[in-house]
């Protein structure tokens, strides 16, 4: 019996090491962690859905640059003229993006998802429940947020 299970496990790692190749099967060595993971087909699940993904955060940052266009930068207000025109410069910099994304938009690779919309739709009622001046100054505030993932993005 005890002949059986060595034939019958030597069997079975020779069979799993000749079926490995053929299935995708690789072999990560992440120290003293060793796993096997089908590279292959992550990578064809993943490009199945990437479009979708990076459409829908096409979607998300033009909604994000207009409310921060409409609805922060245009009603900010400071009695100090040097932040007044770093807010100004930074509208600047979202019009260019804005522009950017509608060019997007319009030849349908911005699409909007129904995830995009509601994730949108949700900052949007967080900055309506506030007093406008206070809404205004948490997204300022949140900025640096937004700028983050962006750059995550690139």
């Amino acid at each position: 019996m005890r002949g059986f299970r060595l034939a019958f496990g030597l069997f079975s790692v020779v069979g799993f090491l000749l079926w490995t190749p053929l299935t995708g099967l690789k072999t990560l060595h992440l120290g003293s962690c060793v796993i096997t993971a089908n590279l292959q087909a992550i990578q064809q699940e993943f490009s199945e859905i990437r479009d979708s993904v990076l459409s829908d955060r096409c979607c998300f940052l033009r909604h994000l640059v207009r409310f921060y266009l409409d609805r922060v930068f245009k009603v900010y207000q400071t009695p100090d003229h040097h932040t007044l025109r770093k807010i100004s410069s930074l509208a600047n910099s979202f019009l260019i993006i804005k522009k950017d994304l509608s060019v997007c938009h319009s030849h349908m690779s911005c699409h909007c998802g129904e995830e995009a919309m509601e994730k949108y739709n949700q900052i949007l009622s967080h900055f309506t429940e506030l007093e406008l001046q206070a809404a205004v100054v948490k997204a300022l505030g949140e900025l640096g947020i937004l700028l983050r993932w962006m750059e995550e993005m690139l």
